[in-house]
């Protein structure tokens, strides 16, 4: 069997509607194609082709030219129009051979053409040629409804994870269970906002006794899950719930708790991002250890943005010398470093997301910048001042989104507090 009859062999399911107003030619049609395995419908005009049509779904039309009423151009013009889930294959019985004529049948929709007398060997070679039409169509149809099932399931995947993600939102904003408290005539304030679903910023603090309160600033490398399933276990390692699992904390005589100094803090942390955590994350960090009664902080800067201290006076200090992120050198040391709080005084720790955050023309705010910000704030107390640094940021920004989480701690020093000891 050559690879002509083995292709029409192949198309035997295959259906066939033969138009033509000549009863004669539509038998010897049939006769043929019936003997080659295929069903076939005989209509005498185009009109009733076409209502065949709207019934049923032939995978060939064989149409004559000239025929009373609607000829085959229009016939096929008409047949393109109908809603089809798959492709038709449409040829057109003729006598004509003039381009002109050609090309009227190829605007009109034709796919091929017969000429009259139709030679049975053409008609087969016309078919095989449809047939492989048809076929292409079939696994390109098949192909983009996998492609559709797999978006659809891809979709659905996304929303779920989308869903997820919002609940890890909310789980980390957790994370800051009191955004503002009150030491006395001191108040904290505390600001977590992620630029995505979840981020990798984390602002906090937890009474180390009653005159002492640390406040930790971390900024995790990275954006999305990873970094936000860090910070979560950084939340852990400087739990002001559980004590006795905060790694800053020393227990001594009688349950009484201390602090590691800072600088020995940072390097507890390094050793257990590098050999616990078995993560590619780093972060940057400001641990301080604050004096509600005399003033007196000291304080860790591990690669986070200089601290800022606005004094009673207007007077802007950048604080600290920098420092290594944690978690990038086995081993490392830190400093740490100490300033003084005058009654009136207010530290503020702020992360890149604020101080990198770029304008429209993609200028930073850097750390005067910043400053300007405090500046302009400086009669804005407490959590009010947290959403004042909010807007005025979106405003540098432009209104557009954030492109790195924003995180602040505003410490607010009214003097020495009272039954500390």
């Amino acid at each position: 069997m050559d690879a002509t009859e083995s292709d029409v062999d192949r198309a035997r399911s295959r259906s066939v509607l033969i138009v033509d107003d000549s009863r004669l030619q539509r038998k010897i049609l049939s006769s043929l194609l019936s003997r080659w395995g295929f069903e076939t419908w005989e209509a005498e005009s185009a009109e009733a082709g076409l209502a065949i049509c709207m019934s049923a779904s032939p995978d060939f039309v064989i149409s004559d030219w000239m025929m009373p009423g609607m000829t085959g151009p229009d016939f096929c013009k008409a047949f393109r129009q109908l809603e089809r889930e798959s492709y038709g294959y449409f040829l057109l019985l003729t006598s004509k051979s003039e381009k002109a004529e050609i090309a009227l049948g190829l605007d009109a929709g034709a796919d091929d053409f017969l000429t009259k007398p139709v030679s049975s060997e053409e008609l087969r070679a016309r078919l095989t040629a449809g047939e492989r039409i048809l076929r292409m169509q079939e696994e390109l149809v098949a192909k983009n409804r996998l492609v559709t099932e797999t978006l659809d399931k891809m979709n659905a995947l996304y929303d779920s994870v989308d869903r997820d993600l919002q609940e890890a939102r909310k789980l980390q904003q957790s994370l800051v269970k009191e955004r503002y408290r009150s030491f006395g005539a001191s108040d904290l304030s505390l600001l977590l906002r992620p630029s995505g679903h979840v981020g990798g910023d984390l602002v906090g603090f937890f009474p180390i006794s009653a005159r002492r309160v640390a406040l930790f600033a971390i900024d995790v490398s990275g954006h999305g899950i990873a970094s936000a399933l860090m910070t979560a276990r950084l939340a852990g390692y400087l739990s002001s719930s559980s004590p006795d699992q905060n790694v800053a904390l020393i227990e001594g005589e009688f349950g009484i708790y201390d602090s590691y100094p800072p600088d020995q803090v940072a390097k507890i942390l390094n050793h257990l991002t590098l050999t616990e955590m078995e993560t590619e994350n780093y972060f940057t960090m400001v641990f301080a250890d604050l004096d509600l009664v005399s003033g007196e902080v000291q304080m860790v800067q591990a690669g986070h943005p200089h601290p800022l201290i606005h004094r009673a006076n207007g007077e802007i200090e950048h604080v600290g010398a920098g420092g290594p992120p944690i978690g990038l050198i086995p081993e490392m040391d830190y400093d740490t470093f100490t300033v003084r709080l005058s009654a009136g005084d207010r530290l503020c720790i702020v992360s890149d997301g604020v101080t990198e955050c770029p304008n429209a023309d993609g200028e930073l705010l850097d750390d005067a910048g910043t400053a300007d910000l405090l500046r302009r704030n400086r009669d804005v107390k407490g959590t009010a001042f947290m959403e004042a640094l909010t807007w005025d940021l979106s405003k540098y920004a432009g209104e557009q989104d954030f492109p790195d989480d924003i995180s602040a701690i505003l410490f607010e020093f009214g003097g020495a507090k009272v039954n500390a000891d």
